[in-house]
């Protein structure tokens, strides 16, 4: 089969070409032609690029690639034609839509990513936003984490929502071998003593971050006025400060917040004017909805977060899916966010059997080593770090397909005292820093792209093991 790209008023003749013209002309270059070997002959096809994609494909799809490969031998090739894609200016747009109603931005949003885009529902009151996406008669999907401790309440208004709009949630389920092993290591109510980070990371973080990772941009339910100190400056649509979407990298997912200047009372007078169904848990005191042993119904005049974590400090209710929005205290780097029962403290991530930690003195010594007996990989990293909270769910899973396979993989905790040595012997020069150690060098070879997904990661580490 042969495709051919001439100009309009040619016309491609036994791989000669002419044009209307009295006097001859050269053919024209940039034509392209594939041979169909099977045949031997020329076919000539008209070709239509299309931008977005068509098909409808799952939360967290990988992108399909052609198992097809001509042999360079057979091939002409000519110059790669690569279209220039605009930058989008989402603080700009922000400041544009500030004065929208969720409506034009829930539009706006649908209109601009298609099928790249979902609308994240948790089983409360955010069922507006389906009401605001079926509304626009644009299509539209939606996800939902299932964290496997929901109220009954709440999976069966997942059903009537379904039925009421004639769609299918995407559900995402947190992996199976984690919960097992948080349960049988620290028992299944071990947030009530340590704080609910580390639960809320296996079983609704991690599954957002596969989701979003099939995505370019989502919807959420976030409003100003839901919780003090977390939420007060959320903008329309922003650049998403934690996840990262289909392509990877920082900047690659694009979050949308259609409510984030609506106050509940109206998002509430919304739902019963449009008669839009609504969690039964609602009619007995709840408000924010979450998990079972998490959630419970406030008082009136209450804050609807106080029915949240209800036993932690109210600055520190955010599970992780929306914790670029919390506004630190005292600032810059070092900043530490109040977490479990009011206490600063800092959850440590890159936990995994299969990875090691290093101390300075034992991140010293492997570079010193000139004769490696196995090769390392190791992140220089802060547990503040939003990039590196980003990724961490990425690399915990290189170590578990690494595991056994004679790569070591290792973190290195390189902010306040360690990170002057950090960025004058480690190659730190912000944070993650992933370096890799060869078996037989002692000069480590530093990560170079931004995209930290598992794939990116393992075949840098196979390219040099």
């Amino acid at each position: 089969m042969a495709l051919a790209v001439t100009s309009s008023s040619s016309v491609s003749i036994s791989g000669r070409t002419f044009t209307p013209s009295s006097e001859p002309k050269a053919p024209q270059l940039g034509c392209i032609r594939v041979f169909d070997r099977s045949y031997g002959q020329i076919q000539s096809n008209a070709v239509t690029f299309s931008q977005r994609r068509s098909s409808v494909k799952p939360v967290n799809a990988q992108p399909k690639r052609s198992e097809s490969i001509v042999p360079s031998a057979a091939t002409v090739f000519a110059p790669e034609v690569v279209e220039k894609v605009e930058v989008e200016d989402y603080a700009q747009l922000a400041k544009e839509l500030e004065n929208a109603s969720p409506l034009e931005i829930m539009d706006k949003a649908l209109e601009k990513f298609g099928n790249d885009i979902a609308i994240a529902f948790s089983g409360a009151e955010d069922v507006a936003l389906i009401e605001y996406a079926h509304l626009t008669g644009r299509p539209y999907r939606v996800f939902s984490l299932d964290t496997g401790r929901l109220n009954p309440e709440t999976y069966q208004f997942f059903d009537t929502v379904e039925k009421h709009y004639g769609i299918r949630i995407e559900y995402m389920f947190p992996d199976a071998v984690e919960v097992q092993a948080l349960v049988r290591t620290k028992g299944l109510f071990s947030f009530y003593e340590d704080g609910h980070q580390e639960c809320c990371r296996v079983r609704k973080v991690r599954p957002l971050r596969r989701a979003l990772k099939g995505l370019r941009a989502w919807i959420t339910g976030q409003r100003k006025d839901q919780s003090p100190g977390t939420r007060s400056e959320i903008p329309v649509v922003q650049v998403d400060p934690v996840f990262e979407g289909l392509d990877g990298g920082a900047g690659s997912l694009v979050k949308w917040n259609p409510v984030a200047n609506v106050e509940g009372h109206d998002i509430w007078n919304f739902l019963h004017a449009m008669n839009v169904p609504v969690n039964s848990l609602h009619s007995k005191g709840y408000i924010s909805i979450g998990c079972e042993p998490c959630t419970r119904s406030v008082l009136p005049g209450q804050h609807e977060r106080e029915g949240r974590w209800w036993w932690e400090d109210a600055k520190a209710k955010e599970c992780g899916l929306h914790k670029g929005n919390i506004k630190q205290e005292g600032g810059g780097e070092n900043g530490k966010a109040a977490q479990s029962n009011g206490a600063a403290t800092e959850t440590d991530i890159f936990t995994s059997q299969n990875l090691v930690t290093l101390s300075r003195t034992g991140i010293e010594n492997l570079a010193k080593l000139e004769d490696r007996k196995e090769p390392w990989i190791v992140v220089l990293y802060a547990p503040w770090c939003q990039f590196c909270q980003a990724m961490e769910a990425s690399y915990v899973e290189l170590a578990d397909k690494l595991a056994g396979s004679g790569v070591k993989v290792g973190k290195f905790r390189a902010d306040g005292e360690q990170k002057e040595f950090a960025q004058k012997e480690l190659q730190l020069g912000s944070f993650p820093t992933i370096l890799f150690f060869p078996k037989h060098s002692s000069q480590p070879i530093k990560y170079p792209t931004e995209k930290r997904d598992v794939n990116s990661l393992l075949a840098f580490v196979n390219a040099l093991r």
